[in-house]
């Protein structure tokens, strides 16, 4: 028996002690990922020999392995903080203007005075649809608009009384059928109310039930006829997208500040139908328009989108964080910092939108714990520590058949 294996023995149990401290160490950081020591043998054969009569030269380190399993989410209370959920990668890079230079699963993020995302260390959080590039959300105030649009989806009851167009009159309630109001706004963000009514004309020639459509601005008496719908037997309209364009000037729309009202308005009907039951409203949106709001929060959803939230109540998609994902995550080299390096081996990183493939959802206001089971680690310092003693004690082993040997 030589000093070799005992030798070689100490060397790799001591790496593996390093190896395991130092996941015991990083049980608490964010992100972290164990590893462990993968060990092979060691023997010095000739090429002819007869291995069964060889023993081995010990033992070696073939490779620090790290182990990239989900670890557990944990809620905090910073709402830019991201959890992934699944086998991506944040995307991080070392100036504003840069490519991505380093990947990581550390998701406590926050705001620079620029408005860039940023991680601990400064670096740049990357996103995007395409190519990643660092996320900066705009902080300014929302800037009012004009309502371009209005979609409605309602049904109106085929059982109303057919009334004459020529009696249409808004201020009048027997005038028409049935009645609704959108929310609109000016191009200084002041809020409008856009009536909409429509009179049951009875059958056209095509025996199908017509509507007339007419609307008005704030209540006004003066209204616009928009046209007529039909609709088929089964209560469905005959022309889809079904779309109006009512005009505020026409409805009697002024303003003393010098506000104004996109003119005109695409007023979507397609989601109109013609069916047993009240006449009622499923739902009606504006599209376009809001009033000037200050940024009061931020939210990022599953698929990383940046929410900005304003105090009108708006809301905008301000951003969005992409992850990466790579063929053989194992490849990738460690940086310190919760932070890794692409390299052949691992392959470069693809990016990918949250939510799709195995890249994984995001989690916000979460982070993900270290992936260390501090349970399994102290058992495996045990065991290590026993291996480490038992090789020493081959070589004291070694040292006594010396001793003897020199003794003769």
């Amino acid at each position: 028996m030589g000093f070799e294996q005992g030798l070689s023995g100490l060397n790799t149990s001591s790496q593996n002690l390093d190896v395991i401290g130092n996941n015991i160490a990083n049980s608490s950081t964010v992100g972290f990922k164990a590893s462990t020591t993968q060990f092979a043998d060691v023997y010095a054969n000739s090429l002819y020999g007869n291995g069964s009569l060889t023993a081995g030269l010990g033992t070696r380190v073939a490779a620090v392995a790290q182990q990239f399993t989900q670890g557990n989410i944990t809620v905090t209370n910073n709402p830019l903080d991201v959890a992934i959920n699944g086998s991506g990668f944040f995307q991080l890079a070392d100036q504003s203007g840069g490519g991505v230079t380093s990947y990581t699963r550390n998701g406590q993020f926050q705001l620079n005075n620029s408005g860039y995302l940023v991680n601990s260390t400064g670096q740049y959080v990357c996103g995007g649809t395409g190519t990643p590039v660092p996320i900066q959300i705009n902080t300014a105030n929302l800037v009012p608009a004009a309502t371009t649009g209005v979609t409605a989806s309602l049904n109106l009851n085929p059982s109303s009384s057919v009334l004459p167009t020529s009696g249409f009159s808004p201020t009048t309630s027997s005038s028409y059928d049935y009645s609704t109001t959108a929310t609109v706004y000016d191009s200084q963000g002041n809020t409008h109310a856009l009536g909409l009514y429509f009179v049951n004309t009875g059958l056209n020639a095509s025996n199908q039930g017509t509507w007339q459509v007419y609307s008005t601005i704030d209540g006004s008496s003066t209204s616009q006829n928009l046209g007529s719908i039909s609709f088929t037997s089964s209560g469905q309209p005959t022309t889809t997208p079904l779309t109006f364009s009512p005009s505020a000037a026409s409805m009697g729309f002024t303003s003393s500040s010098g506000a104004a009202l996109t003119d005109p308005i695409a007023l979507d009907l397609s989601g109109v139908t013609q069916q047993a039951g009240n006449s009622g409203v499923n739902s009606i949106s504006q599209a376009g328009g809001n009033a000037g709001g200050s940024l009061v929060n931020l939210s990022i959803d599953s698929q990383g989108n940046i929410n900005g939230i304003y105090s009108n109540g708006s809301s905008q998609t301000l951003g969005q964080i992409s992850l990466a994902t790579f063929n053989d995550p194992n490849g990738l080299i460690p940086l310190g910092n919760n932070q890794w390096a692409a390299t052949l081996t691992s392959g470069q990183g693809t990016p990918n939108t949250p939510g799709t493939g195995v890249a994984g959802s995001l989690q916000a206001g979460a982070t993900e714990d270290s992936n260390v089971n501090l349970t399994n680690s102290l058992v495996d310092l045990i065991v290590a520590q026993r291996s480490y003693q038992a090789n020493a004690q081959t070589i004291k082993a070694e040292d006594t058949i010396l001793q003897t040997l020199v003794n003769l």
